[in-house]
């Protein structure tokens, strides 16, 4: 996402801002067909990688990565060193230590990035000057939520030449996702309901299941319940602008709510918003938004750990 858009995951197309029709608009993920593998070429330094555009020689160990959206995290966390990423990434407080060196870039920095002289260009199938950036590295692109959260996770280990990697970890968090799933649903009861919230841009967002901001983890890993109307309204799109006045609507048992502290949050200073449920309850759990925009492994294993620490205590 987002995104994106927001970034959420607030895009679609830039993660995590953006505009829907008529209000600025998140970032997300989603399901469908994944690419296929890759084809070792390992001789030559290169490997042939099946992308959504077909076949694409990339080097079989690449050394310098450019990213121009949404996916810094998951390649930084299979341990390859990124030189140029996107603003949003580079915000990120939980990629700030591993981003120190590398340079904030967009798809319109052409000479900054050749002064990068990168190897790998990644991006969304959204981003411009496309043509340009392939003369200068082999440029690979994703369409965001083309497959599911995982899926674009194991095929950036396909490009990264570290499938095998990809496929460790995503078998490790689905078992430790699962597993907290159960635990959280034992103690709230299995039939609370859990909403995601998020405040940009002067405009209140509630998140379907596959939009960033831990709603992947809640929703398709813990099988955690989300409330009927915004089952109805943001699980097709992934998100959906409200108003103040009808947040209570949708708001659930328990709410996450991914906050922008560098925005208006004045409305949680008014009645409507002090009498929902949750918040009376003391179940609203506020997350800083710019640590959990994203779906890669570096923010989920946060989002996780944040979840069991809010629901169970731990």
């Amino acid at each position: 996402m987002k995104k994106l858009f927001i970034p959420f995951m607030l895009l679609l197309v830039l993660v995590v801002s953006a505009c829907s029709s008529n209000t600025a608009k998140p970032e997300g993920n989603k399901d469908n067909n994944a690419p296929t593998a890759t084809e070792n070429n390992t001789a030559s330094g290169t490997i042939t990688y099946q992308s959504e555009n077909g076949p694409i020689e990339v080097p079989a160990n690449p050394q310098r990565v450019v990213v121009l959206s949404s996916y810094a995290g998951n390649v930084m966390s299979l341990g390859v060193n990124l030189v140029g990423v996107d603003s949003w990434s580079k915000m990120n407080p939980r990629f700030e230590d591993k981003l120190k060196d590398a340079v904030e870039v967009s798809d319109e920095s052409l000479e900054k990035i050749i002064e990068l002289n990168p190897d790998l260009i990644i991006g969304l199938s959204t981003i411009n000057n496309v043509d340009k950036l392939s003369k200068i590295a082999p440029t690979v692109t994703f369409t965001y939520g083309k497959v599911d959260y995982l899926t674009q996770h194991l095929e950036i280990g396909k490009l990264l030449n570290k499938e095998k990697e990809a496929q460790v970890w995503i078998d490790d968090f689905k078992k430790r996702a699962q597993a907290a799933g159960e635990e959280i649903k034992a103690k709230i009861g299995a039939d609370a309901t859990v909403s995601v919230i998020e405040n940009f841009d002067k405009q209140i967002y509630v998140f379907g299941d596959n939009w960033g901001r831990g709603t992947e983890i809640l929703y398709q890993e813990m099988k955690l319940n989300m409330p009927d109307k915004v089952k109805e309204m943001a699980l097709k799109d992934g998100y959906y602008a409200l108003s103040l006045e009808v947040l209570p609507e949708y708001s659930g048992d328990y709410v996450i709510f991914s906050k922008n502290s560098d925005t208006d949050n004045s409305f949680q200073e008014t009645d409507t918003y002090k009498n929902i449920p949750a918040v009376k309850n003391n179940h609203l759990f506020e997350v800083n938004a710019k640590e959990f925009y994203f779906n890669d492994p570096v923010s989920l294993d946060f989002q996780l750990e944040f979840f069991i620490k809010s629901f169970l205590g731990k």
